[in-house]
């Protein structure tokens, strides 16, 4: 008797754990992210470029292992800024992205530019300072500075 308890147990135990780690496994909040484009990051372009907010773009493939690395560092920006800028990931794969990626001339990935419609403005951001954190915050700071002082321009 004792042996079938300690078999039932067995059972019950290696059942409680398989799905104890298929959850992890599959669950988005704990599943590891493979591809850029397991992050969902950010609005969408087309919704961004409607607003009178500043975009910040960052042009990726999934197969680049670097934006993959970028990622994370684009998830924290991105709550940062939420209020001072449209956060958007475009894959420059996407037929749908094409003339976007034709227009700014993408030469290599991650590539990050802030758009601002209001100004009709582009700016690329220097890839070497994408893994540093802190130069990337002083760069995107320094625009929100720059655009506030145009802001104070009067118009005719």
């Amino acid at each position: 008797m004792r042996k079938k308890i300690w078999i039932i147990l067995g059972i019950v135990f290696a059942v409680v754990l398989t799905s104890a780690v298929t959850y992890a496994l599959t669950n988005p909040s704990t599943a590891q992210k493979h591809k850029p484009s397991d992050y969902k990051i950010g609005i969408k372009y087309e919704e961004a470029i409607k607003s009178r907010k500043p975009m910040l773009a960052l042009f990726y493939v999934d197969w680049c292992g670097y934006c993959l690395k970028f990622m994370p560092k684009y998830k924290t920006i991105s709550k940062i800024y939420k209020d001072k800028y449209n956060v958007v990931m475009l894959n420059a794969e996407d037929p749908a992205n094409q003339a976007l990626v034709e227009d700014v001339a993408l030469s290599g990935f991650p590539t990050m530019y802030i758009i601002d419609p209001k100004y009709d403005n582009r700016i690329l951001l220097n890839n070497a300072i994408y893994q540093d954190l802190k130069k990337l915050r002083v760069e995107l700071d320094r625009y929100l500075r720059i655009r506030g002082m145009l802001d104070l321009v009067p118009v005719n």
